[in-house]
């Protein structure tokens, strides 16, 4: 044995020296590497948290102006969106409103006792007949009670159909020039897959309780009654929009057929023909007609959770629904 390995103790112990410190070393990275990450995990709860905490200061302030601002602070004038398809199933910032939320903010603008008039803010495409009539009715309803309190209509791009049908209960609609107002009447619109059955070679089958059961079923050959009885029916919700537009328009409707033959007219062209009051926008009617500038939006918006409840339901509504699919629900 040579002196060298005498002094170091010999091979083995140097491999076994070397070994521990190989092993010291890997547990001492291993411990900076959790320390690193658990620094990282506490950080990212923190921020978290922080975020967390600043979305529910800004959700609950917000909400408190909406439903409380004016409160004490004199007149003003309540701003009621109506914006995107009318729906039942409304979300308002998601571009669908239901007659529920408008009926809540204007239950809302009619307790506030600063609220010296109210605007509805109407930019929508049409949507659901039900809908449109539970809000003219509601409007109509809360006027009655409230005669002090005047109702306007201010049209944004567009004012269609169900949209009109809603703006016809204000005592009076102001518009942009370029607005587009009108299109007064009922759609309904679908497809026929019968041909294209039979060039695949497809056999329909449906099995139902009640001649008419299977009413209007695209993969069916048109029966001519069929046809009928649903014409009558568009025509009757046709006519119940017309008595409804010319209840609220009076005799400021020019004597015109093509008002209610579901056209539509410029803001500009709409003053002529009696479906637009004048030509103004919200700041216009809060300063110069109600007389109070200073404008609150009493908008009522779901909470978030309310919005995520909404569209689950929604998503498995879609997923689920069976029955007729015939779009008729809508006035476009």
């Amino acid at each position: 044995m040579s002196d060298t390995e005498q002094n170091t103790g010999g091979p083995r112990q140097t491999g076994e020296r070397f070994e521990q410190a190989l092993v010291n070393q890997l547990a001492g990275e291993f411990l900076r590497e959790q320390r690193r990450a658990r620094r990282w995990g506490i950080a990212f709860k923190l921020f978290f948290a922080a975020w967390l905490l600043l979305f529910l200061i800004i959700y609950f302030t917000s909400e408190r102006d909406i439903s409380t601002a004016g409160l004490g602070d004199g007149r003003h004038t309540a701003l009621i969106d109506i914006r995107g398809i009318i729906s039942s199933d409304g979300l308002v910032d998601a571009d669908y409103v239901s007659a529920d939320q408008v009926a809540a903010g204007l239950r809302s603008a009619y307790e506030d006792s600063g609220t010296a008039g109210i605007i509805l803010r109407i930019n929508s495409p049409g949507g659901a007949p039900v809908q449109a009539g539970y809000i003219n009715d509601e409007i109509m309803r809360l006027k009655d009670k409230n005669p002090d309190i005047p109702v306007y209509a201010v049209l944004g791009d567009l004012c269609a159909s169900g949209g009109y049908y809603i703006a016809a209960a204000a005592d009076k609609i102001y518009a942009d020039k370029a607005s587009l107002v009108g299109s007064i009447g009922v759609v309904s619109a679908g497809f026929g897959f019968v041909d294209t059955l039979n060039k695949l070679g497809i056999e329909r089958r449906v099995h139902h309780a009640g001649k008419n059961k299977a009413f209007l079923d695209p993969f069916s050959p048109l029966r001519e009654d069929e046809v009928k009885h649903f014409d009558q029916l568009l025509d009757n919700i046709y006519q119940q929009f017309v008595k409804t537009v010319k209840a609220g328009r009076g005799d400021r409707l020019v004597d015109d057929d093509r008002i209610f033959s579901g056209l539509i007219w410029t803001g500009e062209q709409s003053v002529g023909l009696g479906l637009v009051d004048e030509l103004g926008d919200v700041g216009y009617v809060a300063r110069e007609v109600i007389g109070a500038e200073n404008v609150v939006d009493f908008t009522h918006r779901d909470s978030w959770f309310e919005q995520l409840s909404i569209q689950i339901s929604a998503l498995f509504k879609n997923r689920f629904k069976s029955g007729i699919n015939h779009n008729f629900n809508y006035m476009k």
